[in-house]
């Protein structure tokens, strides 16, 4: 999980420092957000302290109707709790009270200049900060995007795997991380596949060196993340250690409890392994839409046989 504060949150979202600047290295530990709402009226046993409180239109003309002893005190008792910072969407001579306020109790007030519904920005916020918090771990391998489906590209060093990837590339699908791949857990079913940044872009291949495929096919030719669908391992070939069944056996891998289809790809000189990466991904898509080439092929084998027996 990396650490995430609320001056990284300024950057990201071009917020405005109203005041607490000297504060902005306070961590947020928590990816949802919290408007208040019943704690104005004084009901906090539910209130979660540890989450960036946001207020929008609707919290801010609530409380320019009250008197202004009742909303040094509905302010003051939130501001007592001290949340992470508060990210408020109106104008800054609106808010002298909520100022004061957190200038007293060293809380950073932001403002938003973006132009979305305050319910549109949580939405943003909330995916950047689930993004940013997910627990991950770094993998050896390579993370593509093919055809729309992120795959894991893994086996032992020399394999072949970069230079899978680069012919992979010349095919139109993209590279997302060679040799470090950042794995982050977004949901109890959900991987991210991303880049360590310091590699972003870059695909090592033996004899060559390093490449930056962005610069020499394009920015279709890389994406930031991708989601995780399959895990391919590419192994060495050894003659009848794969059988040629109908349909093989789904296995899968594991990465922080979340189970990812995995296959074997044995790789021998003049094996079109690119190819073949690419079939099983559309095998996959196929899959998920309900639909088994196997079990297409026995019920025709089937029929025919049912056919010859009423003869």
């Amino acid at each position: 999980m990396q650490r995430v504060t609320v001056e990284s949150l300024v950057e990201r979202f071009s917020l405005k420092v109203l005041v607490g600047g000297k504060h902005l290295k306070r961590s947020i530990t928590k990816s949802r957000v919290h408007r208040p709402g019943l704690e104005f009226v004084g009901f906090f046993d539910f209130f979660p302290t540890e989450r960036i409180q946001v207020l929008g239109t609707k919290e801010v003309t609530y409380l320019h109707k009250l008197s202004k002893e009742e909303r040094k005190t509905r302010i003051g008792n939130i501001v007592h709790y001290h949340p992470p910072c508060f990210i408020v969407k109106a104008k800054e001579d609106e808010l002298t009270y909520l100022k004061h306020h957190c200038l007293e109790e060293e809380i950073p007030l932001l403002i938003t200049k973006n132009v979305e519904s305050t319910t549109e920005f949580i939405t943003t916020l909330e995916a950047y900060l689930s993004n940013e918090l997910a627990p991950q771990i770094s993998i050896h391998g390579v993370c593509l995007n093919v055809s729309g489906i992120g795959i894991l590209l893994r086996g032992k060093s020399g394999v072949g795997k970069s230079e899978t990837a680069h012919t992979l590339i010349g095919r139109g699908h993209r590279l997302v991380a060679d040799d470090i791949v950042v794995l982050k857990k977004i949901s109890p079913h959900t991987l991210l596949g991303t880049h360590d940044v310091k590699t972003k872009e870059y695909l090592a291949l033996r004899s060559i060196g390093l490449l930056n495929v962005v610069r020499l096919y394009g920015q279709k030719a890389f994406q930031e993340e991708t989601r995780i669908s399959l895990d391919i391992t590419l192994t060495k070939w050894e003659k009848d250690a794969l059988n040629n069944e109908l349909d093989h056996e789904l296995k899968f891998t594991e990465y922080m409890g979340v189970k990812i289809p995995s296959i074997e790809i044995q790789v021998q000189p003049g094996r079109d392994v690119a190819g073949l990466i690419e079939a099983a991904v559309h095998n996959w898509i196929l899959k998920q839409q309900g639909y088994s080439a196997a079990e297409e092929f026995i019920s025709r084998i089937e029929a025919e046989m049912s056919g010859s027996a009423l003869e």
